[in-house]
């Protein structure tokens, strides 16, 4: 190995009890920490654009004595501790609730208090762990909203789920918006931006003991799907995830508080999100929970149809089980109780019907 980057990609995926034997027996390694192990893994070197690509078995990664690969192995395989409280060891849900008038899919619909406040209830009872509350779309297209507009969107159904059975998420670029959201009871700031569109967010974090989403997006919302181009879109949405995730640590907010999203959706063409799915597990390398919000995106369309978002919800379910199978642990979504419903299929046939 030659001293460059370093990345790792776990394949040779096993469940159930195959799994669990083949850690025993020394053949295969935990999927960061969880019941999913790999027998096999992608090892990348280089840079984006300029990167080399070697197989190589668990077994062999394991017996390593190169430091950077050994620190790399422990990420991808360590146990992840709970986030905002919540236990990681089976997908999480996390419902989406839009109180806008021009979100993609439901915009309009739950954009009272009332009917936003029904609906986040709604989705706890059919199954999400959390609830993210966002008032501001952030759409290919979309025009940024004043904070007090947005605010006065959000803060108010946060303040009505008191008593929720579920963690409650606030979806905010913006500082003082977040400050108010936790304030009302909110745990957890989802941030499109990863923290770059207003600074002053990571400030709140810390002030507030708010656990973090930090996604990766190119360009704003408005022109992020003009022409997005990279040399190597994993190997980068990587670098930069792993960037901010370093920022916010040197803020004082614990790796433990923070979690990862590569950001389908958001400046991808069609080839780019299919290929960051299709390498969901190498972002394990972070050393976080990672979240995938594939639900009911354009990009969709481009493999099957569904013209509309909510014809979508098929491809949404096996978009799901694609990033679940690798190890996903935090899963947004739309339609909770059918998501619920594939992924208890899946964990079923993959380990087990106790499961």
């Amino acid at each position: 190995m030659t001293g460059e980057t370093l990345y790792l990609r776990p394949v040779g995926l096993l469940y159930g009890d195959v799994a669990e034997a083949a850690v025993v027996e020394g053949m295969a390694l935990p999927l960061a920490g969880g019941p999913i192990a790999f027998a096999v893994a992608e090892l990348i070197e280089g840079v984006p654009g300029k990167a080399k690509r070697r197989l190589f078995t668990a077994r062999s990664l394991a017996e390593s004595r190169n430091d950077d690969l050994t620190a790399l192995l422990n990420r991808v395989t360590a146990k992840r501790r709970p986030f905002a409280g919540l236990a990681l060891d089976r997908p999480v849900l996390m419902g989406i609730v839009n109180v806008t008038p021009d979100s993609f899919s439901d915009g309009g619909l739950f954009d009272t208090k009332e009917a936003a406040i029904a609906q986040a209830a709604e989705l706890a009872a059919a199954g999400a762990a959390i609830v993210d509350i966002g008032g501001e779309s952030t759409r290919p297209g979309s025009d940024p909203v004043e904070e007090s507009e947005e605010a006065a969107r959000v803060v108010p159904v946060i303040a009505g789920l008191r008593g929720l059975s579920a963690v409650i998420s606030v979806d905010t670029r913006k500082a003082s918006v977040a400050r108010e959201a936790a304030r009302k009871g909110a745990k957890i700031l989802n941030d499109v931006s990863a923290l770059t569109y207003d600074p002053r967010c990571l400030h709140v974090a810390v002030e507030a003991g708010l656990s973090l989403v930090l996604m990766h997006a190119q360009g704003e919302p408005k022109t992020m799907q003009d022409d997005p181009r990279y040399d190597d879109v994993v190997l980068e949405v990587f670098d930069y995830l792993e960037a901010r995730i370093e920022a916010a640590e040197a803020a004082g907010i614990d790796r433990s508080r923070i979690a990862a999203d590569p950001g389908l959706g958001f400046g991808k063409t069609l080839v780019h999100n299919l290929t960051l799915l299709a390498h969901t597990s190498l972002f394990h390398g972070l050393g976080v929970p990672l979240i995938i919000g594939a639900s009911r995106k354009r990009f969709i369309q481009g493999v099957s149809g569904g013209p509309e978002p909510r014809a979508r919800e098929p491809g949404s379910h096996a978009a799901t089980i694609a990033a679940a199978a690798q190890g996903a642990q935090i899963l947004r979504v739309h339609d909770v109780a059918g998501t619920s419903q594939a992924l208890a299929v899946w964990r079923a046939a993959s380990f087990g019907t106790e499961n």
